[in-house]
């Protein structure tokens, strides 16, 4: 689908529920529409470096695909793929009537203020729900899939991409301190990833790579008495089967990220004790680096939101967010290069 057919769904199409309630949310990658009872994610037809939801048949295949890899860690939030249907110029969200156009997956509308990011703004969030969430990633890391082949240096490239944002962010107002941070930023991640060869080695060795949820932050969270890790990566297998430690540096990241340092610190503290995955100096450092490269990754993602930004408000938000991520990259790597 195109924004314009979007936005005719938004206003005036048909969904499987009947419902006053009718929000619409934007990402880089996709809408989601949020009704009363359930929510309807639609993936946008783009091709990235990283992703191809470029046809109908790979984003209906990428639907289904989310579906099956959420259903390992959340409990009835997951529900089916739909239809959307064109009949004359209306739009509908299921049923069998007309040509079908798109996909979407339904899910189950959950209580957004228990949303995990919303709880840390508001200080909500307690040393039991980071215990209880630590548990949760951590028998989910125990028994997924372990990953046996994996060239462990792809993450170089992946760190490196970070590149193609300079000519847009050199054109942004002050850009030129990013292009000295990204610059350096790489030069530091090439040197630690040469030297360190043999530890990812190692820790692929020993089964530390394993198949897990990818994108693991607090948004992507919601903090009910049993934790509900959501909207794991589907579209890119690679950048789900990674180094546990770099799975729990995500989370880690946004937690330092919104100022709750001592969170950080506390949930990689639990999730060693129930699943003991870093054991030397050399592993920590592994991790602080992981931490540089999850924000390395923020900071690429908030670049091309600002670039396909419909306003100047969502635009200036977003490159706030470059600011701070890229900062907080250089801020732990500057330890790594000591």
């Amino acid at each position: 689908m195109i924004k314009e057919q979007i936005n005719s769904l938004l206003l005036e199409g048909d969904f499987p529920e009947v419902s006053t309630e009718r929000e619409l949310i934007e990402t880089h990658i996709s809408w989601v529409f949020i009704c009363h009872r359930f929510v309807y994610k639609i993936k946008k037809p783009i091709k990235y470096s990283f992703l191809d939801f470029s046809t109908l048949e790979k984003r209906k295949k990428y639907c289904k695909r989310e579906i099956e890899l959420n259903k390992r860690l959340t409990n009835g939030i997951y529900l089916d793929v739909v239809p959307i249907n064109k009949l004359n110029d209306h739009y509908k969200i299921g049923g069998k009537v007309g040509t079908v156009i798109d996909y979407a997956v339904r899910m189950l509308k959950m209580d957004r203020t228990k949303q995990m990011d919303q709880l840390l703004v508001q200080k909500k969030v307690t040393k039991s729900d980071i215990q209880n969430l630590a548990k949760k990633i951590a028998l989910f890391h125990e028994s997924t899939t372990i990953i046996h082949q994996k060239d462990v240096l792809d993450i170089q490239e992946k760190f490196n991409d970070l590149e193609a944002e300079k000519k847009y962010l050199a054109a942004q107002s002050g850009g030129g301190k990013y292009l000295t941070i990204i610059d350096n930023a790489i030069k530091i991640s090439n040197t630690f990833l040469e030297k360190n060869k043999e530890l990812l080695t190692g820790r692929l060795r020993a089964g530390f790579f394993r198949d897990c949820h990818g994108d693991l932050h607090s948004r992507n969270i919601f903090l009910l008495p049993s934790p509900q890790p959501f909207d794991c990566i589907e579209f890119n297998d690679d950048y789900r089967q990674i180094d546990v430690l770099n799975e729990v540096a995500f989370l880690c990241m946004d937690l330092d990220a919104f100022g709750k340092k001592d969170l950080s610190e506390l949930f990689l503290e639990y999730y060693n004790q129930f699943f003991s995955s870093m054991k030397s100096s050399k592993e920590h450092h592994l991790f602080v680096f992981y931490k540089a490269y999850r924000a390395n990754v923020r900071a690429k993602v908030s670049s091309l939101r600002a670039k396909s930004a419909v306003n100047e408000k969502e635009r200036t938000k977003a490159l706030s967010e470059v600011d701070k991520y890229l900062r907080l990259m250089e801020s732990y790597l500057k330890t790594l290069s000591l």
